[in-house]
């Protein structure tokens, strides 16, 4: 399945390796971070993550993980 995605689409894959998340679009709403795409390949959705809710999400992260994502771009697969 991961050879499904296109160029401007990214898949969010589950412990299995099936399709969770189709993201279509990644775009700024005001002060918001909007993300547009489809759950399970069916249904729509539209996610708006808040700056609170991203400083929260910060908050989850220890070092570690901070400098995998970092890194993550860089890396093969």
């Amino acid at each position: 399945m991961a050879g499904k995605e296109q160029a401007n689409e990214m898949l969010i894959l589950d412990g299995q390796g099936k399709e969770l998340m189709n993201v279509r679009k990644v775009e700024r709403d005001g002060n918001d971070l909007v993300v547009t795409g489809k759950i399970m390949g069916a249904m729509p959705m539209k996610a708006r993550l808040t700056p609170a809710q991203a400083r929260a999400g910060l908050k989850m992260l220890d070092w570690r993980t901070i400098l995998f994502l970092l890194t993550l771009l860089f890396r093969k697969g």
